[in-house]
């Protein structure tokens, strides 16, 4: 059931008054993956740009907080804890990390989702100068836990 429809099939956003604030979490993960060189640059520190992970970890939190202003029809929401890890991943890719926390009504997975993207695409921006064929895949929501719906946890892969 789409539950951002009414009878008539008209977008809204959900109505979550009467839901039970309950500990919610979710954790997301994207994927950068760039030339090797682009990814040793980053990790020994050389990028004429600054610190690439410190940047793009800053924008995935400041995009975690601001997510309703960017998807239609999420709720603003308190979070109380957003943690952006990136590391190096093999040879050519960088793997982040997204996990939001709330007391709250509704879920974090949105949140999570768009931190994950935004750091991504910080890494993008910071290095497109110096390798443009950098790939961001593999954008998906890892786990997240609280609410009606119960645990989620994605498959291995």
């Amino acid at each position: 059931m789409l539950t951002h429809l009414d009878s008539q099939g008209r977008a809204h956003m959900v109505d979550v008054t009467e839901k039970a604030v309950t500990f919610r979490e979710a954790v997301a993960q994207a994927r950068v993956r760039m030339l090797p060189p682009t990814l040793r640059m980053i990790v020994e520190g050389e990028h004429p740009k600054g610190d690439v992970f410190a940047v793009a970890r800053i924008a995935g939190i400041q995009a975690a907080k601001k997510t309703s202003d960017l998807i239609p029809l999420c709720h603003p929401l308190m979070l109380t804890g957003v943690k952006v890890e990136l590391v190096a991943d093999g040879e050519d890719s960088v793997l982040i990390t997204a996990r939001c926390k709330l007391a709250g009504q509704t879920g974090v997975e949105m949140e999570a989702l768009t931190a994950a993207s935004v750091a991504a695409l910080t890494i993008y921006d910071m290095c497109k100068a110096v390798d443009r064929g950098m790939v961001i895949e593999q954008v998906r929501l890892l786990e997240k836990q609280g609410g009606k719906s119960g645990h989620f946890k994605a498959d291995a892969s």
